[in-house]
């Protein structure tokens, strides 16, 4: 079992940053592949970034590709979402989940069995 917490979320302007950050609980966090989706108002969950154990592979959604990047400090049993150029379309709730498999590849809400309470970004034309 583990439990996440994202914080770093807000209100910015087109083109602006953020950074999302997401605590885990427990001390086998390296053993989780992380991820980050993200859910905007009336539209289906969608799966953004994830980063396996070892930071060894991190794919993206092709939406954030080149603009985000997440990584993770397993001393600090957190990951990160660095989003870069924000855009409207980029407003949404920013969840991270976990897997618990050091390896797993995540590409739905399916592959992932930990989810984070969310947290709020909005892009500002």
């Amino acid at each position: 079992q583990v439990q996440l917490v994202e914080s770093g979320g807000g209100l910015v302007q087109a083109g602006e940053s953020l950074r999302l950050s997401c605590t885990a609980s427990g001390r086998t966090f390296s053993a989780y592949t992380m991820a980050w989706f993200r859910q905007a108002p009336g539209k289906e969950r969608e799966f953004v970034a994830f980063i396996t154990g070892n930071s060894g592979r991190k794919i993206y959604a092709d939406s954030v590709k080149g603009r985000f990047t997440i990584s993770r400090d397993n001393a600090k049993n957190t990951v990160y979402l660095q989003m870069n150029s924000l855009k409207p379309e980029d407003t949404a709730v920013y969840c991270c989940a976990a897997a618990p498999f050091s390896s797993a590849w995540v590409s739905s809400q399916y592959d992932v069995n930990y989810w984070g309470q969310g947290t709020q970004v909005t892009v500002s034309q």
